[in-house]
């Protein structure tokens, strides 16, 4: 398994309505991080009766301040040149960075949780070695992301 190289591809996929927080991170973000929270279903701006709009697994989240409606992509997500100049063909190619990363949502600290999420979703982190050996490439990411979430092996 390659490390991340910062594609995007999955910020963009769930960043327009594929995302919850959580109501322990919701608070976090109304008391610590208000920026984050004005963009929280049940935030005064995201919702105009301020109260909490729960989805099935969370708080409903990147919703906008200004009109209430889901955004079509995480207001978060920025490009930012290739910064791996070693190699020459990507360095030309997009990443993409997050504004809030020390503070995102679980649900995207969490990502990517399995092998056939990953490749459902392209994540340019799966070689062909994974795709012959799933079980080993899911012990792989376990590992991987030992400090972010519980394992599933």
């Amino acid at each position: 398994m390659k490390d991340c190289n910062q594609c995007g591809k999955c910020c963009i996929k769930y960043g327009n309505g594929g995302l919850s927080a959580a109501a322990s991170e919701v608070e976090y973000w109304e008391t610590f991080r208000p920026n984050i929270y004005d963009y929280v279903g049940g935030s005064a701006g995201g919702n105009l009766n301020g109260t909490l709009s729960g989805a099935d697994s969370g708080e409903k989240i990147w919703i906008s301040p200004d009109t209430g409606k889901q955004l079509e992509r995480c207001p978060w997500l920025r490009q930012v040149p290739n910064q791996d100049k070693t190699n020459l063909d990507k360095s030309s190619r997009i990443q993409y960075t997050c504004d809030i990363y020390y503070d995102r949502p679980d649900d995207c600290k969490h990502y990517p949780v399995t092998i056939e999420q990953m490749v459902a979703d392209k994540c340019e982190m799966i070689e062909v070695r994974d795709l012959d050996n799933p079980q080993q490439a899911q012990l792989t990411l376990d590992k991987l992301m030992v400090e972010s979430r519980p394992s599933l092996s």
